[in-house]
Order: structure tokens, then sequence, then C-alpha cells
């Protein structure tokens, strides 16, 4: 049986909201970078050096997740490390100078969904007294929180914590240490969630959380196995962790 649990600590793609892939280069945002850099880069080249880009910091983002404790670049750095490198001195200042609402248009998914039973465990969750908090790696969190807002379901958390602005990774454990002080409950007493056994479950151990819970999604299917490392508990979605919730003593006076 789970620990009782006295929070939740939640990831946002995979387990709050489905995150469908986007194109490797947005038409919006190649647009966007265009009208900001003007004539000194092609539409061409500005879909190439951004779908270039994006690979890019996905394979850095696989590699320093190996590391002992991630760290998150700032959106300047995203952008001058992968995407503008090349690119003309004028064009590099003007993507530095508008970096945070770029980030926030390349993150942003027109066609997220709240997470089957997500509603219902939340609420469920905050109605037995379990505060919650978000902990999720993001290029730009600041979309995160608008979609949870304009879903109905950010008042339902006390904090979220976005790599971007927190400048760390997980599977770093302090992540998830600040979300769990933020709530006011020890670690150990914790629930984590996650679609990721090489970034949730790991950062979930190495934080020493009371439980680590995998929703699947198709990051979960795609991802290698790692059989020294293992989940507490399997789900498929909310309305598994409702299941769990509803199992658990504290919990247990859930409707």
């Amino acid at each position: 049986m789970l620990p009782t649990p006295h929070a939740l600590l939640l990831d946002f793609g995979g387990v709050l909201a489905d995150a469908p892939r986007q194109p490797p280069a947005p038409p919006d945002l190649v647009r966007r970078l265009s009208d900001l850099v003007g004539d000194t880069m092609s539409v061409e080249q500005i879909a190439a050096d951004l779908t270039e880009g994006g690979r890019a910091y996905a394979r850095w983002r696989d590699d320093i997740g190996r590391s002992d404790e991630p760290v998150e670049l700032p959106h300047t750095r995203v952008w001058a490390d992968f995407v503008t490198h090349s690119w003309p001195a004028q064009a590099r200042k003007a993507v530095e100078e508008a970096a945070t609402p770029l980030a926030y248009a390349w993150t942003w998914r027109p066609d997220w969904q709240v997470r089957p039973g997500i509603p219902a465990a939340l609420r469920a969750a905050a109605d037995a007294g379990l505060p919650m908090a978000v902990v999720s790696n993001a290029l730009c969190g600041a979309a995160h929180r608008d979609f949870l807002a304009t879903a109905g379901l950010s008042n339902l958390f006390v904090a979220e914590h976005y790599s971007d602005e927190a400048g760390l990774r997980k599977p770093n454990p302090r992540l998830a240490m600040v979300a769990a002080e933020a709530v006011g409950v020890p670690i150990r007493h914790c629930w984590f969630v996650g679609d990721s056994v090489h970034r949730d479950v790991a950062c979930a151990r190495r934080a020493g959380a009371g439980a680590a819970i995998l929703m699947r999604s198709p990051r979960t299917d795609s991802e290698a196995a790692q059989p020294d490392l293992q989940p507490d508990a399997r789900i498929e979605d909310g309305h598994g962790l409702l299941t769990l919730l509803r199992q658990s003593r504290t919990a247990g006076h859930l409707t």
C-alpha cells in the first residue's frame, strides 16, 4: 500500500495536460521571427535553424538530465546557443531582446487539453485538504501557467514551479524540494506524479518523496526501460490518480 499523502507534486505535460507535438518550425513563430529580424534572414533559413535548434536543445536536455543536478538555461541562452548562433549580430540582438516572449510562443500549444479525470482528481484532493504544486520542466513556464488558469485549475495549486524560472531541471531533486517547501509539507509525505521514469521517478527518488506515481503518456511509452528505477504505482490518467487517492487513508472520505 502507498504511504498516505499529505500533498501532491504534479508534472504538467503528460499529467495535467496532453502535450501533443507541434511542427519543428511552427509557422506562426517563423513569421514572428521573420518580422523581428527583417531582411537579415530568409524565412527558409529561419525555419531550418529553428528546426535544428529545437533538436539540439532536446539533445542538450537529455544530456544534462543525466547529470547529478541538472540546471535550466535562461531564455536568452536557449536562443543564442541553439538557434541564432550563426545569425548576423543585428538579428541575434533582436531575438535576445525578445527572448522571453519568443520562448512563450515556442512553448504554447493551441491544442493542449486537460487530461481525462484530472479536474475531478485535483478537486477531490483539494477537498481532502491536500495542498498541491506543479513541478515541471518548461522552456517557458508562463505558458503552462496561463493554460492552467484558462482551464480553471490554477486556483487549486499552492504554487507552480517551472524549470526556466527556477534554473533547475528535473531530475534535480531541489526542484521537488522547493515545491514541497512551498506547500509546507515534508517531501517524504508528498506524492510525486509524473509521466517520465528518467525525469519524474528519478526526481522523486532523489528528493526522497513519499511515493513516485507514473502516469502513462506517449513519452512514457517511448522511454528506454530502466529496471533499477521503478515507480510505486502506475496509472493511466486522472481517473487512476483519483482511485489511488480514494484508497489512501487521508483521502478516504473523497467523494
